[in-house]
């Protein structure tokens, strides 16, 4: 290659909008969204070794477990050691980082930062179609008719960790978890934080930030 592939992660507690900004920044810059959901999605479908691992914790309504995780993440990225790309939902504990870290280095690690209220607001009106992973918000992207995927016409569910009374144990979990990873690439100057309630003010800021690191395809206006 002509220049070394850059390497970005995107953190942020579950509701920030990580999804849009990594959507973003792929169609800006050019960089592959490597989503944890969605290979986990797929390896569970795909059947396999690890697949049939991750089903068996998700069909007693557990979560599935760092070492499962980081195998099904580690595969993924072995196949794309040459290439521009940008992780979301990975890595998530201290673990994952110390995992990641024996196989790549990486370049920006991008931090979302978003009041607690809004979070909290926003997961209560989440709304999913499982087979896809596709997210549906029911105060500012909802589906075309209620309660029903776009695409398949199939039913949405809320997930039972969305609901309002599991939202708050949710989030203390994920800042307990995460402090350590964003400690860790702070202290080696690759952290960039950003604060908002909406993810069309703080794009704007990722954009130019990103800009410095890799020319971008398309102007930030065309979003």
């Amino acid at each position: 290659m002509a220049s070394k592939a850059l390497r970005a992660v995107v953190l942020g507690p579950p509701g920030s909008g990580k999804g849009t900004v990594c959507e973003r920044i792929a169609r800006s810059f050019g960089l592959q969204h490597l989503s944890s959901g969605q290979f986990l999605r797929e390896s569970l479908r795909g059947g396999g070794e690890v697949g049939t691992l991750a089903k068996q914790y998700l069909e007693r309504g557990l979560l599935v477990p760092d070492h499962v995780i980081t195998r099904v993440m580690m595969m993924e990225l072995e196949k794309r050691r040459a290439e521009h790309w940008l992780l979301d939902g990975f890595p998530r504990t201290l673990g994952q980082a110390e995992a990641l870290d024996r196989i790549c280095e990486l370049d920006v690690v991008i931090s979302l930062h978003i009041p607690f209220e809004t979070l909290k607001d926003r997961l209560s009106a989440r709304w999913i179609h499982p087979a896809s992973g596709r997210v549906y918000n029911m105060e500012f992207n909802p589906p075309h008719v209620h309660g029903i995927d776009d695409v398949t016409g199939e039913p949405l569910v809320q997930r039972e960790d969305d609901r309002p009374e599991a939202v708050t144990a949710r989030l203390r979990k994920y800042k307990d978890a995460a402090k350590p990873v964003i400690e860790l690439y702070k202290s080696r100057g690759i952290l960039h934080s950003f604060s908002g309630t909406e993810t069309n003010k703080i794009w704007p800021y990722v954009y130019a930030l990103l800009s410095n690191k890799i020319p971008p395809l398309r102007s930030e206006e065309e979003h």
